[in-house]
Parts: C-alpha cells; structure tokens; sequence
C-alpha cells in the first residue's frame, strides 16, 4: 500500500515569529496599563486613547500568537487538505481588519477633539508618550527583522526563486503584528509632535490633526494586508511570469501542452501547483516533474497526463 503523501510542510515546528510575538505582547500590555492608568492620574484623553488604541492592539497580536499554536498543534490533522499554513493568512486578515476598524476609531476620536478641545497636562503626557515610542521602537526590532515590507506572490508580483526567499518572508501574521506595532509607534510619535507644538506655540488643535494624519496611514496599511491575505485565502493563482516559465517548460517538447494550471499559495512561501498536460507521446508524472524550473517553496506538485486522442 503506498505511503499517504505528508501535508505538514513543516508548519509543526515552532516559527520564527512566535517567540518575538509573545515578548511583544507582555511589552504592548505593560505600556497599555501604564498609558491608561496616566491618563486617568493627569486628565490627559490623549494618553487615554493611545492606551485603549494599544489595547486593541494587545488583543490583535494575542490573535496572532494563537494562530501561532493552533498552526502547529494542528499541523498533522489530516482535516486540512494541504496543511493549516493559511491559517496564518486568516490570523493575518483578522489583524488587518481590527487595524482598519482602530483607523475609523482613531479618525472619529479626532475630528471631536478637533470640535472640542480637550486640556492637556502637557510635561506628563509628554513624557509617557516618549516611555511609548521607546516601547513600540524595541517591539519594532523584535518583529521587524524578518518583516516582508512588500505584498509578495499573494498579491500577483513575481515570486522570486531563490535562495534568499525563505518562508517568513511571506508570514502574514507577523506582518500583521508588525503593523500594529507600526501603528502604535506612529501615533506615539504624532502625538510627540503634536504635545510639543501645544505646550510651545498654544497649537492644540495640532493634536487631533495628527491624529487624522495618522488614521489615513494605518488605514492604507490595513487595506494593503487586507488584499495579500484575502489573495491567500481566496487561492488567487501566483504571478504571471512563474506560470509562464512553468509551460515554457513543460511545452518545451513537441506535441505536449498544458491544458490546466493552478498555481496557489498554501501558507508562507508555501506554494502547491496542479498540471493537466495533454501528450500525442505522454510521459509519465515524474518525467514532466523533472522539467519544472525551480520555484522556491513549490512543496505540492500535482500532475494529470492525458493522451491527446482521447481528450479531443
């Protein structure tokens, strides 16, 4: 009887951003308490809303961190048909849309700030905002090392088929978390400004216009997750030029043509790829498995063969 194919592709094995997810979080929670309990002590709504904003935040990436666990606790079930990898998208796309609903809360907050100022304790807010930025720039570093700052294959550009193309490249749970993160320092430093031009030159209403600026870039962020990881989850085919060299190849010989082709992502940098080939000379599977060009990640390979007289 042969030997069922193995569909764990290594997702039981504790990834990279786990660890640094976790650290994040304690760090993110610690810096919530601390900014919501000073903005209770000195009045300051501005320290306020930046912890409750961390607050969803801290909920995000104990999302994260789950999809984290559940991935490998569940690696093995023979349920998912080719692995959990996209769970780590789902994780992901949750995360981009609390982000997107944390842009809309961050807008709204601040367009009434701008109706109805709000008196600031200037020298605390100040110096809890900085103890924040501090925070959110050693979250950075623990999250950003290996951070894909482009959409990559989910989103239709070229896969890369190299070397240097590893798997966490394409984790958009942990882009995801970094994106919090990002948020977080960004209003942080906006608020930075703002506080600083309020207590020198009188400009209150500097604040809440930060605070739009703000809420326009963490939505375009959020959008531009939403669309890698709903690629993902959608099975959207990878990019035009991959699946070019793939028939270039497979029609290099006279009388073959592919007839379907599916090429999908089935985690980070995880890649699956279904051929229908249609031969007036058929070979077999493995012979038409040896002329595929290399494609980093290609870790399910599925191939039909047809004679041509009986599909026609």
């Amino acid at each position: 009887m042969p030997r069922l194919h193995d569909h764990t592709f290594g997702q039981d094995q504790r990834r990279p951003g786990e660890t640094r997810t976790w650290l994040v979080i304690g760090l993110t929670t610690i810096m919530m308490v601390v900014e919501i309990g000073a903005g209770w002590l000195y009045g300051s709504m501005a320290l306020l809303a930046d912890g409750l904003h961390m607050a969803s935040h801290a909920a995000a990436l104990g999302i994260a961190a789950f999809a984290y666990a559940y991935a490998r606790r569940k690696a093995k079930d023979p349920r998912f048909s080719f692995g959990v990898g996209k769970v780590n998208a789902l994780a992901g796309f949750t995360g981009a849309i609390l982000l997107a609903l944390f842009a809309l809360l961050m807008a709204k907050e601040s367009v009434e700030r701008l109706l109805e100022p709000v008196a600031i304790e200037f020298d605390q807010a100040i110096g809890v905002a900085v103890v924040g930025l501090i925070v959110n720039g050693v979250s950075m570093l623990l999250l950003g090392h290996h951070h894909d700052h482009g959409e990559g294959d989910a989103a239709g550009e070229p896969v890369h088929a190299n070397e240097h193309d590893h798997p966490h490249h394409h984790d958009h749970n942990l882009r995801s978390a970094y994106l919090h993160v990002l948020a977080d320092a960004l209003t942080s430093l906006l608020a930075i400004i703002a506080l600083f031009a309020g207590k020198l030159f009188g400009w209150v209403w500097l604040d809440p216009m930060m605070g739009v600026v703000g809420a326009i870039l963490v939505a375009r962020w959020s959008i531009g997750l939403i669309r890698t990881t709903s690629a993902v989850l959608l099975d959207h085919q990878l990019d035009t030029k991959t699946r070019a060299a793939i028939r270039e190849s497979i029609e290099s010989e006279p009388g073959d043509e592919i007839v379907d082709l599916h090429l999908w992502s089935i985690g980070p940098g995880l890649k699956a790829l279904i051929l229908a080939i249609r031969s007036e000379s058929p070979s077999s599977p493995d012979e038409y498995r040896q002329r595929l060009p290399h494609i980093h990640g290609l870790e399910h390979v599925t191939i039909e063969v047809h004679g041509r007289q009986s599909s026609d």
